[in-house]
């Protein structure tokens, strides 16, 4: 039980986070493209893979926090669903080059990210 409210706050810490700081960088941004959303992704998507070369292949971190940082945090943080509604809201306003360059730039800057976190962790860590 002690596990799922670790869980829980985990992930109620990273929503909490994805919200701030998605807001924040939607109030600076006024252009037709969610980017509050687009860095949040990209931001999981590198943390993930630290979390993992640390966690999961180098074990420096106990496994006990798998569940809070990826499942909890991790997984409260990164938007993909929020990503989704607002990739259908850009194209039920017109906007499909900027659906089409959302989805594409979503799928392959969190990749990318996800992929150098690794490799820089594997050579830091």
């Amino acid at each position: 039980m002690k596990y799922l409210l670790f869980i829980a706050l985990g992930g109620a810490s990273g929503a909490v986070s994805r919200y701030l700081l998605a807001n924040w960088v939607h109030s600076l941004w006024e252009g037709k493209l969610p980017m509050g959303t687009l860095l949040v992704n990209m931001l999981g998507s590198f943390a993930i893979g630290i979390v993992y070369v640390l966690l999961v292949e180098r074990q420096l971190i106990h496994a006990d926090w798998r569940g809070v940082l990826m499942v909890g945090f991790l997984g409260a943080f990164t938007t993909f669903s929020t990503f989704s509604l607002e990739t259908i809201s850009l194209l039920e306003a017109g906007h499909v080059v900027h659906a089409l360059a959302y989805m594409l730039g979503s799928a392959v800057l969190c990749v990318v990210m996800a992929g150098l976190a690794i490799q820089l962790t594997r050579v830091v860590a």
